[in-house]
């Protein structure tokens, strides 16, 4: 039955991910009627909590929480519908082939003092470069929370994003601008090794970078992560936060949906997008896929660029340069995930016996920045690496919410897996990565291999055929400078805006990417606000 007659709304918000539901919170906020409509049975995209065995819950797809954005958590009173964030710390941990594992501490003067049991000469090193990193990262924080200029000069909205954006980075010097210029083009190996002497220090910051992204540590455009991590994030606005969230990363969504409910806005789950209505490339509305229609004026994507131009719109209602440009986006998602409940904790070899709980919550196997390039090397290839880099979170250990007593919750991030497979398919090779994960982890804390009471494998298939991500890319497009800032999506269309009128942009395919920041969402539906009140939409949807 077609529901045409039961209501127009102002807003439809197509995907209840993270980024959907935070702008249909500032939509419904600004006084606009808005539906979201998810594909799953439950809201939350990539940023959930599900139940993987009975009783125990894991954050399946995203799993820490690090540039949240705080302007985000005031403004929708996140904290007042649940949400609660636990500082990392160690932000990281890296256990090393000879037993030696390496905390990088939350508190910089508490690094310093353990890297100078590494390096001495290093632990200095850090401290300059670490202070020169947040300089550098909070001239490009103030772009976060805003569209991105539009490079021609033949407008006045032109100009007005010249003075923009000469105003955010007003004092910076010369050396500045060519030091920020080398963090976005260079690579983080070439970083690494001109500044630091340990290998060990410098797989330290291997693992806190590059995730989820195209190319091993010696590409260009590698260098980009260094900053990227240090923008602000959490409650507090700090630089460089990275938090487990109580309950799973769903808490997050969870709470963005009770604040966008508490402001009107109406949540369906199990309603699948099969297109988006236009008509004269001015939106209309949508179709679901049991063919029933919903008009609105406004539709705000928080699918990937290619599901909703490339899937959702006839391609006679889009210039062919744009679809061209569309089809170019690198995707070919570069990662997995395996989530385990254990009947023990996993004990990692070289943990101090007096380590806390939290603190036997992060380790990332990835011993070398020789080993992360080889395994890129074998997956570009279309081959599964037989050593993978592997990012494990206990995070049993920081929440017992999560399990009953006495069994664990292990989640990992599996980076440089190939999405096309030269040989076979995902769905016979799905094992064949999860045992290799297993055997990796193995090589650090023997004991999990006979633990595991239940082993899910996602594989770059399943994140597309399950969470919606074309190719399997977590950010809806690889995070290389061609694909970032005006260039994202693409050339020309950076805005949030789209060639269809009515039609807006707001996920992490559009600037300023991937993660679990909000910032997307925010920016698009500030733009979709700003025009609504120039009046452009209200005789829409008729």
């Amino acid at each position: 039955m077609s529901l045409t007659a039961q209501r127009t709304y102002d807003v439809i918000v197509v995907g209840g991910g993270h980024n959907g539901l935070t702008a249909a919170a500032y939509l419904a906020r600004a006084g606009l009627s808005t539906l979201v409509l998810e594909r799953r049975e439950i809201v939350g995209g990539c940023c959930v909590t599900e139940e993987i065995a009975p009783g125990c819950r894991a954050s399946t797809t995203s799993y820490i929480a690090s540039m949240l954005r705080p302007e985000i958590i005031t403004d929708l009173n996140l904290r007042e519908y649940g949400l609660r964030m636990v500082l990392c710390d160690p932000a990281l941990q890296v256990p090393f082939p000879d037993h030696q594992v390496i905390p990088w501490w939350a508190d910089r003067k508490r690094a310093v003092a353990e890297f100078r049991k590494i390096s001495p000469r290093d632990a200095q090193t850090f401290v300059r470069v670490d202070d020169q990193l947040k300089k550098l990262a909070r001239y490009l924080q103030p772009f976060f929370l805003q569209p991105p200029p539009e490079p021609g000069m033949n407008s006045a909205g032109g100009w007005c994003d010249l003075f923009r954006v000469g105003k955010h980075v007003r004092g910076i010097s010369a050396s500045e601008v060519a030091q920020l210029i080398a963090f976005l083009t260079g690579s983080l190996g070439n970083f690494l090794d001109r500044n630091y002497e340990s290998d060990k220090i410098k797989t330290l910051f291997l693992a806190n970078n590059i995730y989820g992204k195209h190319g091993g540590p010696y590409q260009p455009g590698s260098a980009l992560g260094l900053l990227f991590h240090l923008l602000s994030g959490g409650d507090h606005e700090v630089q460089g936060f990275y938090g487990h969230v109580m309950g799973g990363m769903g808490a997050i969504t969870q709470a963005l949906a009770a604040t966008g409910k508490r402001r009107g806005v109406e949540i369906r789950t199990s309603a699948p997008v099969a297109q988006i209505d236009s008509r004269h490339r001015c939106v209309r509305g949508v179709v679901l896929e049991d063919g029933s229609e919903i008009r609105s004026r406004l539709v705000l994507s928080n699918a990937d660029p290619k599901r909703t131009f490339l899937k959702m719109l006839g391609a006679s209602e889009l210039p062919e340069d744009f679809l061209r440009a569309v089809r170019g986006i690198k995707m070919e998602g570069p990662c997995a995930k395996v989530n385990m409940v254990l009947a023990e904790e996993p004990r990692f070899t070289g943990t101090p016996g007096n380590a806390t709980p939290k603190e036997r919550a992060l380790y990332t196997l990835v011993p070398s920045l020789q080993f992360a390039e080889r395994c890129y090397d074998i997956a570009k290839s279309g081959e599964i690496p037989e050593e993978l880099w592997v990012d494990c979170v206990v995070a049993s250990n920081v929440d017992d919410s999560l399990a009953p007593k006495g069994k664990h919750i292990m989640t990992c991030f599996v980076q440089y897996v190939p999405y096309h497979l030269r040989e076979g398919s995902w769905d016979e090779k799905r094992d064949l990565l999860g045992d290799r994960v297993v055997k990796k982890i193995a090589e650090y804390a023997p004991n999990v291999p006979n633990a595991i009471l239940t082993r899910q494998v996602l594989t770059p298939l399943d994140l597309e055929r399950t969470y919606g991500l074309t190719e399997g890319n977590i950010f809806h497009g690889d995070l290389s400078l061609e694909q970032l800032f005006f260039m994202r999506p693409v050339a020309g269309w950076a805005q949030y805006r789209t060639p269809i009128a009515g039609l807006y942009l707001c996920g992490a395919g559009a600037h300023p990417g991937g993660g679990v920041t909000g910032a997307p969402g925010h920016n698009a539906a500030h733009q979709a606000l700003r025009d609504w009140k120039k009046g452009r939409f209200k005789g829409a949807a008729a």
